[in-house]
């Protein structure tokens, strides 16, 4: 499969992400999957490429041009697709998916997963983002869409288009789950 990775490229999180990122990668890589992501050479970024080349894996950078021109994109891509810029990213990067998984991140792994959620809940496609929560990175996050559900500005049914996973077998259950048939999916629950 095609799996769409949203994530940091700030190298200052806790070492805990960039483990359990290594052990995404590796995984991902080792069960065959190609690997596309924002093409920079940093923060849980740069992770998601060393380890996916260390492990063998076939990596895609879609890169946006301001990225191009302060050459900070990754050295390690087995395709380097080039871009305008950040919704021209989103837009390739969602476009050639079959699963989609959110990283911890901030404002634009916020902007990608809820553009991904936002053009499922009219319809565009039918792809939901796993939402992989490593240590609670992402539980205000829940916690929040739980709330905008009670006050019915959000879907109560969020969880089909996000689906919070805590651990990595839970992730590659999801993207398994991602081959199955629409009326399986449907009664599979996050």
């Amino acid at each position: 499969m095609n799996i769409a990775i949203f994530c940091s490229s700030r190298d200052d999180l806790a070492p805990r992400y960039f483990t359990l990122t290594s052990e995404l990668a590796e995984r991902l890589a080792h069960d065959g999957h190609t690997i596309i992501y924002g093409g920079s050479h940093y923060g849980l970024m740069r992770c998601l490429a060393e380890t996916t080349r260390q492990a063998g894996g076939r990596l895609v950078g879609v890169v946006p041009r301001i990225v191009l021109q302060r050459e900070r994109q990754c050295p390690y891509l087995d395709v380097e697709i080039p871009c305008e810029d950040l919704n021209d990213r989103k837009a390739i990067m969602i476009a050639r998916a079959d699963a989609i998984i959110a990283l911890p991140g901030g404002i634009g792994t916020l902007d990608e997963l809820f553009t991904v959620a936002s053009a499922r809940s009219i319809g565009y496609h039918t792809k939901r983002v796993i939402l992989y929560n490593m240590d609670g990175f992402w539980d205000s996050l829940v916690t929040m869409l739980d709330t905008l559900a009670q006050h019915s500005t959000v879907n109560k049914e969020w969880r089909e288009g996000i689906c919070p996973c805590a651990t990595l077998e839970e992730v590659v259950q999801q993207i398994t789950s991602t081959y199955r048939s629409p009326d399986e999916r449907r009664r599979s629950s996050c």
